[in-house]
């Protein structure tokens, strides 16, 4: 499997999205599945984005929630990340977004900036924000992510 999950062993959170942007190693499958994009990353802070499409519309007419919810997630989750040393990882305790116009396939591109808030020894809290071309804002969301640390030969942990 040649994600960037698996690719990153030696590599600092920053050093793999930095990678991935530069088109160095490949996405997240989900990224590609729904046409998102990593377009900055710095230590603390990346900004993903996505045109949405009609293959992104709920019964509605209007983009998916869970299109939002995605990208939102993705901001926010990889800023994390990109704070991280080599073989330490995360996964999302939480995640509470406001939605607050509605995105359409004519909307054009959208821009999900997400970034961290505080980094501890167990827990990281987030915020992003999904604008348009604009600056007009679709949705805002939090997050609290369990920061996991490497295992070590003896079953611990560093």
């Amino acid at each position: 499997m040649s994600t960037p999950t698996m690719a990153r062993r030696g590599l600092s959170g920053f050093e793999m999205l930095d990678a991935v942007r530069r088109g160095e190693l490949p996405p997240a499958p989900v990224a590609t599945l729904i046409g998102m994009s990593l377009d900055e990353v710095d230590e603390g802070r990346t900004v993903f984005s996505i045109m949405p499409s009609a293959q992104h519309e709920n019964p509605m007419g209007t983009m998916h929630g869970g299109m939002l919810a995605t990208i939102l997630d993705s901001a926010m989750g990889c800023a994390v990340l990109s704070m991280l040393a080599p073989g330490s990882t995360f996964t999302t305790l939480e995640l509470k977004t406001n939605y607050v116009r509605a995105a359409t396939a004519n909307t054009g591109r959208l821009r999900a900036e997400g970034l961290v808030l505080h980094l501890g020894s167990r827990i990281a809290t987030t915020e992003a924000r999904v604008t348009d071309e604009r600056d007009r804002l679709y949705a805002h969301a939090t997050s609290t992510c369990l920061l996991i640390e490497p295992e070590v030969p003896d079953g611990g942990t560093h």
